[in-house]
């Protein structure tokens, strides 16, 4: 069964809370999340950052259009209990609670006007499976793997001296290479049995790392891999970096856990991963800051 949107949590949650007494919201859903018959792996999957279960921030924001509606209040953090208005919705037997159902609350009409009035688009949460937290987060992801994009298909339209320079100058910002006159003249050596450069893996230069670099046109293979495992071998060198506009086979990867050598493979997704982490060939058009209130301020 697939995870159920906020709304269709709406009922369930009203439901559980219908013994008055006080529930937990993580505890509320492992309850509904049975009554879902979710798999372990549906309880765990991630909104697009990473910061939270997807079903249990929908639990959340289910909570959340209950209390604004008044059907449930909450007295101290993370937990949440029913109100008469809750218990007297229940008693009408409703087949589902949605967020056009709970409409029929002032307080609830207040606060989806308010929300309108500080946006300029459509609410979220009028598609009936996303809250607005969870569409700002996939909305986010959207934007950043579109962006990955279209950087990967400059870099593959640059000469190969800016795609050294691109090399160099991410590796810097990731903290490796010294200084970065240290690190040009290492990269831009000419290529040896399959090594295009060496760099520091430290500004002390306590240990070196060799590197390929190459903008292959086609997916890259075990034999590329095992060729360039070959040219540490013979550098005695221990650890390498593989770097490709492409991407690589599984049988590559698998190659790398039957050797020795640590070799780290960059594909272009991950390349343009990292250039946008470390803010390379990007610029920042806005910033939004999602906050939550912090409950212990008001504690006194």
């Amino acid at each position: 069964m697939s995870i159920p949107d906020y709304q269709t949590i709406m009922l369930p949650l009203l439901k559980l809370a219908k013994d008055s007494k006080e529930h937990s919201l993580r505890g509320a859903a492992d309850i509904i999340a049975e009554e879902f018959k979710l798999s372990q792996e549906e309880r765990k999957e991630l909104l697009p950052s990473g910061s939270q279960e997807v079903f249990l921030n929908r639990v959340g924001w289910a909570r959340t259009y209950l209390l604004k509606a008044g059907l449930l209040e909450s007295n101290r953090r993370g937990f949440f209990q029913i109100t008469k208005r809750g218990k007297d919705l229940l008693a009408e037997k409703p087949l589902k609670i949605t967020a056009k159902y709970l409409e029929r609350y002032p307080e609830f009409i207040a606060f989806r006007t308010t929300k309108k009035e500080k946006t300029s688009s459509p609410l979220p949460e009028l598609n009936g499976h996303l809250d607005p937290e969870e569409a700002l987060e996939i909305a986010y992801s959207t934007l950043r793997n579109n962006l990955a994009d279209s950087i990967i298909e400059q870099i593959k339209k640059v000469s190969p001296g800016l795609f050294e320079k691109l090399v160099v100058e991410l590796l810097l910002k990731m903290g490796y290479g010294g200084s970065r006159k240290d690190a040009g003249e290492a990269i831009g050596r000419s290529g040896d049995e399959g090594i295009d450069g060496i760099i520091k893996e430290d500004r002390l230069g306590l240990d070196i790392i060799y590197i390929q670099a190459k903008r292959w046109n086609g997916v890259v293979g075990r034999p590329e891999v095992q060729k360039f495992a070959g040219a540490l071998l013979g550098q005695r060198a221990k650890k390498g970096v593989m770097i490709t506009t492409s991407s690589f086979t599984p049988d590559a990867r698998d190659y790398l856990k039957k050797i020795d050598n640590k070799i780290v493979l960059i594909d272009g997704k991950t390349l343009a991963d990292l250039m946008i982490d470390h803010n390379l060939g990007v610029s920042t058009t806005a910033t939004y800051e999602v906050k939550k209130i912090d409950f212990d301020y008001f504690i006194e």
